[in-house]
């Protein structure tokens, strides 16, 4: 993230999670964003960007660093999941990024551990 804060580090967040979105709890459009979801930034075509506000701003500076899933960004942005999922909606709605769903390989072989599984879903949910 760039060396301007929004925010001050003692105090946390001097603009509320909804004042970001404007109120919104869930992205515009069609857009279904998982954690894993992975983010891409499209090549402009040399049309001019759409003048952002500074948490898509950030969000797709961070975007144009390389691809990366949703829940990545968050940690990166220091931003609550639903923020980021409602700002990767409206970037998408303005074409400047691609959501890919992500690829669903079933675990097949050693590492198919069912208890293992169980364990790691039981922690995840701990979190």
């Amino acid at each position: 993230m760039s060396d301007e804060h929004w925010y001050e580090d003692e105090t946390g967040s001097m603009v509320r999670p909804y004042t970001v979105t404007r109120g919104r709890t869930r992205p515009g459009g069609r857009h279904t964003i998982g954690l894993m979801s992975r983010v891409t930034a499209l090549a402009s075509d040399g049309a001019a960007r759409p003048v952002l506000d500074h948490a898509p701003a950030a969000l797709l500076d961070l975007i144009h660093r390389g691809p990366r899933p949703l829940a990545e960004l968050a940690a990166d942005a220091d931003l609550p999941l639903t923020v980021v999922r409602v700002l990767l909606g409206d970037l998408a709605e303005a074409g400047l990024i691609r959501i890919d769903e992500p690829l669903r390989t079933p675990v097949t072989g050693p590492d198919a551990d069912p208890d293992l599984l169980r364990e790691i879903v039981q922690r995840l949910r701990e979190i």
